[in-house]
This record gives C-alpha cells, sequence and structure tokens, in this order.
C-alpha cells in the first residue's frame, strides 16, 4: 500500500492518525520529575530527505531537473506537569540551479517543480494531556485526518503545509475519537502564508478494529485559497470560502486467516460559506473495493468531484491533492466541469521491496470532456537502519483539448522520482 510503501493511498483504512501521535490521548505519558530532566531527557528530531525530480512536458522545450534536499531538525520534550514542548526547523535547499520553475510560467521555458528555497520553523506547538484521555495541542503543526483528502500537510512536496492552529482529541467514549480544532495561519507548500479562519471536526467511530465510521465538518472562511479559479468562460471567483460536510466508511473487513475486503465509501457536499461566491455547489463521492491477500491487494476506485453545471468544480484546497487523481500533479484544482476517476490500485512487498502500482481514467462530470489517463509505479526498499530508498514515476497522456481554459486543457507529462529518506 502506499501508505505503508510510498505514504500514499492504498488501503484506506491505513491512513488513520492525525498529525499527532492519538496515544497521548489514550494514555497519559510518562512525566519527568523536573523541569530540567523534560528538556534533557527529551527526543532529538531529525530527518533528511535529498531528492531528483525529473519533468518532462511537453509544451515546454526544456525539461524540468530538482536535486534538493530537505532537512528537518528538532527537540521535543518529555512531559512536565502534562505539558511537552516540540520545536522543529526546516532547510529545503536546491543543489543544482534552477533548470525548473517554482511556479507557472508562460515565458519560462521549464515545467513547474514545486520546491522553492526556505529556511524557517517548521513546527513549534505546546502539548498538554492533564485532562483523562484528552490531547490538547496549540501552535504551528501538521495536520493530518483521515486519509489527508481535505485536511494534510502535503508531505510529498519538500516544504510541508503547516497551520498555525489549536486542536482538542478526546477518546473518552468507546472506540471513538473526536477531534476539533480552529486553523488560523497556513503556511503552503510555496513557503508563503495565508491568513484563514477554519473550524475543523471530525467524528471517527471504530466498529472493528480496522474499519471506521466518520463524520466531518471543515468551514473554510478564506478568500484565497490558492486555487485559480479566474480563468476559462467562467470568472470572477473573489472569494473561494467554502464548508464541507462529509460522512465516510472503510476498513479492511477480515474474511478469512489471511484474506481481507478493502472498502471505501464517502460522500461529502460542498457550498459557500461565510462571503464564498454563490456558485460553490459541488458534490463528492468516492466508492471503491478490492481483496486483499497477506501483503498483495488489487482494488478498483471511483472518485468523482462533482461540477455545479459546469460553474464550478468541488474543490479540496487543505488537502494532500498529490495521492489524488495520479502523481503528475494534472489536477490539483479541479476544472470547473468537475472530474470523474475511474482508477485500479495494485500492491504488495516481495521481500524487503515494496511494490505500488495506479492506472487511472480521467473524465469531466460536466460536459463530456475526455481528460486523459495516467499510469504510477513506486517502488521502495529499506537500504540501511533507518535509511529508505524510493523510485516514483508518473505518465499522463492528455485527453480533449479545452481551448480557453487553463485548467481543463492538458498536454502529456511524464515525471521521474529518485529519493532517499533518512529517519533518525
Amino acid at each position: 500500500m502506499r501508505t505503508m510503501l510510498l505514504l500514499g493511498f492504498g488501503t484506506a483504512a491505513a491512513i488513520a492518525a492525525y498529525g499527532w501521535s492519538a496515544a497521548a490521548a489514550e494514555e497519559p505519558p510518562a512525566q519527568a520529575a523536573t523541569l530540567g530532566e523534560a528538556i534533557s531527557g527529551g527526543k532529538l528530531l531529525l530527518n533528511l530527505r535529498p531528492r531528483w525530480e525529473h519533468v518532462e512536458q511537453d509544451n515546454k522545450p526544456e525539461n524540468g531537473d530538482a536535486l534538493t534536499l530537505r532537512t528537518l531538525y528538532g527537540w521535543r520534550t518529555k512531559f512536565w506537569k502534562g505539558l511537552s514542548v516540540t520545536l522543529e526547523g526546516i532547510n529545503v535547499e536546491n543543489l543544482n540551479g534552477h533548470d525548473f520553475t517554482v511556479t507557472p510560467s508562460a515565458t519560462s521555458p521549464y515545467p513547474v517543480i514545486a520546491d522553492p528555497d526556505d529556511s524557517d520553523i517548521n513546527q513549534l506547538y505546546l502539548d498538554y494531556t492533564g485532562l483523562p484521555k484528552t490531547l490538547v495541542r496549540g501552535g504551528r503543526q501538521s495536520i493530518k485526518i483521515d486519509n489527508v483528502r481535505f485536511i494534510g500537510n502535503v508531505e510529498f512536496r519538500q516544504n510541508m503545509q503547516m497551520f498555525n492552529a489549536v486542536g482538542v482529541e478526546n477518546t473518552r467514549l468507546p472506540d471513538t475519537r473526536l477531534y476539533a480544532g480552529y486553523l488560523f495561519r497556513q503556511k503552503t507548500t510555496l513557503a508563503t502564508e495565508r491568513e484563514i479562519d477554519a473550524p475543523i471536526f471530525n467524528a471517527r467511530h471504530t466498529w472493528k478494529p480496522g474499519n471506521n465510521l466518520i463524520g466531518y465538518a471543515y468551514l473554510q472562511d478564506q478568500a484565497v485559497t490558492g486555487q485559480n479559479l479566474n480563468t476559462g468562460p467562467v470568472a470572477g471567483f473573489t472569494d473561494n470560502s467554502n464548508r464541507i460536510f462529509g460522512v465516510r466508511a472503510d476498513g479492511a473487513y477480515p474474511i478469512g486467516a489471511k484474506w481481507k475486503l478493502l472498502y471505501t465509501a464517502e460522500y461529502a457536499d460542498q457550498s459557500n460559506y461565510s462571503g464564498g461566491d454563490s456558485r460553490i455547489d459541488a458534490d463528492y463521492w468516492h466508492l471503491g473495493a478490492g481483496p486483499q491477500f497477506g501483503d498483495w491487494y488489487v482494488r478498483v476506485d471511483y472518485e468523482q468531484l462533482g461540477s455545479n453545471d459546469g460553474l464550478y468544480g468541488f474543490q479540496t484546497p487543505l488537502g494532500t491533492n498529490h495521492l489524488f487523481q495520479g502523481w503528475a500533479d494534472q489536477f490539483l484544482t479541479t476544472p470547473r466541469q468537475g472530474i470523474r476517476d475511474l482508477f485500479l490500485v495494485a500492491g504488495g512487498k516481495l521481500r524487503k521491496l515494496g511494490i505500488y502500482a495506479e492506472v487511472h481514467r480521467f473524465e469531466s462530470d460536466f460536459g463530456g470532456i475526455d481528460f486523459g489517463e495516467e499510469f504510477d509505479i513506486g517502488l521502495t526498499y529499506p537500504l540501511l537502519k533507518g535509511l529508505t530508498g524510493k523510485i516514483e514515476y508518473a505518465d499522463y497522456s492528455a485527453g480533449d483539448a479545452v481551448p480557453g481554459d487553463a485548467l481543463a486543457n492538458k498536454v502529456d507529462v511524464r515525471k521521474f522520482w529518485l529519493t532517499l529518506v533518512y529517519q533518525f
């Protein structure tokens, strides 16, 4: 599963954690006797990720190449009187010149590789566990909810998405996890920061180990969400504030000693919120299932990001969108015609080698447009203790031309990644 193998999306039930360890909300962590012991007895945080990304795009005369190094470094104290502090810095550095552009540019001969240089505080937050089966976290933090479709940290990019936020997670009800948060600042993968006013809610009930029923509400009061909705025949979106209400069921249901049935069923509704454009009105469907035998699985999924009669397509502006609609990142913003994505997923492990592949067929939800197809494959292998190697490839073939609509009009794109990850 790419969840386990390539930090992605195989068995939906495998992605169940928020951005922090849920264990702190269930069992009180060990406490240091003194403040000095809490600091000196803490944990070093160190993660190194060098990566080469290569992009070939048919409407660009030059190929894109980026050799970058991401370094995460910091310290997490032990708990003292129910409190713990985590401080993590980030440095992203381009090592081979700029044979790419960080943002779309009509004049650049290079395609986009969205990894700008950056040095900053990546995370700085305070945890409090003084209430029974409750974790309170405040500060700049990574937040990952469910399968990161709607709220995620975009961990694939060298600069991750972070939020200045306050969140409370509670597990007092049997087999149930309740989360409520408030996001008030967003740091994007381009290392830019935006104000945001977003209460978020998520309730998860595990009715059988590995099988969950989920309800959620994400209310985003943010006029500028980073989506370009001012292209094509429909223009004039000045406020993209929206709210999403949804329900989800996912899991891996055991049907034998080694067999499991993987499944996902999800529905969400998106509409305008707090002054958002009245055309923001669309729904979302995800249905999928397939067998798993041991480490090997195959499943067929259908995901629909609906359209409001060609005026607006369902958007996920706070999600980890790289993991959906193919790895070539052709649909990070949904075209106004919406997307229907029928895809086959397969993967497993061959000794230590992790293998994962997807095949996608895209079409519009409105207007009968062929949006093309894509093939993705990834391999991962543990090289040494703490060191993992990854090879990933994405091949997108465009469908119908849609002149005058930049979000819908695509060209053929091929991407290749070679990544090393060292985790201390």
